[in-house]
């Protein structure tokens, strides 16, 4: 039975019918949960993040090599944007642990959505957005800056936090950023784990999951704070503490779409 049919039948909207009413700590109890499945057989996961952490490198390495480092720090925003696509396996390792089997490291490479292909689809849409946002970087710097090149890693800091036109794009950005953040964060923290769980279609996933997130601010505020602050911790240990926090944050989303489903 639907969620509108049992909100009609119960005189309740469907908005509030999507309301379930938890606490900012209950994201810390995800979080709790996520830990435990990690540590369940901690080597599937560990390689999982391991993963993770090598194809980040790789993509960095790649990008200053071809002299693309213009866009490496919109690159590793995007990260955020397509990572609950790539968690995919972590969710398979929490659903098969949560229904009583023991998940291996093939259940997580070679996953089989109950919506088949529309994960593929939810993915594209995911790497256009990320890809959008990585132009719309560019086009902030351009704004700022002209079309004077890149003067590379080494002088990006200092012409970004001694300048008064540094500070005022990092400032656009950082609001641009936010918003292109929590929209790819709504309509993919749910979506994703929905689509493996149940047979449905990727717009259908999208709106539930940005329905879950409105009406559960308050929960889903801290929850993509956790998200967003272990993130950074991973990013800024030269991706890798990734090895560890990718994992823990993907059993955490799986266990926060089990408690909001």
């Amino acid at each position: 039975m639907s969620n509108t049919h049992i909100a009609s039948v119960s005189g309740l909207t469907a908005a509030q019918a999507r309301e379930r009413g938890l606490p900012a700590s209950a994201a810390l109890d995800w979080l709790r949960a996520g830990w435990r499945d990690l540590m369940a057989t901690p080597a599937s996961s560990m390689v999982y993040g391991l993963v993770v952490f090598a194809i980040s490198v790789i993509i960095v390495a790649g990008l200053i090599f071809l002299g693309l480092d213009y866009i490496l720090f919109p690159a590793i925003a995007a990260f955020m944007v397509v990572g609950p696509l790539v968690a995919i396996g972590l969710y398979e390792k929490s659903r098969l642990l949560g229904s009583g089997n023991r998940p291996t490291l093939g259940h997580m490479l070679f996953v089989k959505p109950a919506s088949g292909a529309q994960v593929l689809f939810t993915g594209v849409i995911l790497l256009g957005l990320a890809l959008l946002w990585m132009r719309a970087a560019v086009i902030v710097y351009a704004l700022f800056f002209g079309l004077r090149p890149f003067p590379g890693m080494d002088h990006i800091v200092p012409m970004l936090f001694t300048t008064d036109i540094g500070w005022a794009m990092l400032l656009t950005g950082t609001v641009i950023g936010g918003v292109f953040a929590a929209f790819s964060f709504a309509i993919s923290v749910f979506s994703i784990p929905m689509l493996l769980d149940e047979r449905t279609d990727a717009f259908t996933a999208m709106g539930t999951s940005i329905s879950i997130v409105w009406n559960n601010r308050r929960v889903m505020i801290a929850w993509g704070m956790m998200v967003l602050a272990l993130t950074l911790v991973g990013l800024l240990t030269g991706f890798i503490g990734l090895i560890i926090i990718f994992p823990l944050l993907g059993h955490g989303t799986w266990h926060a779409y089990k408690a909001m489903k």
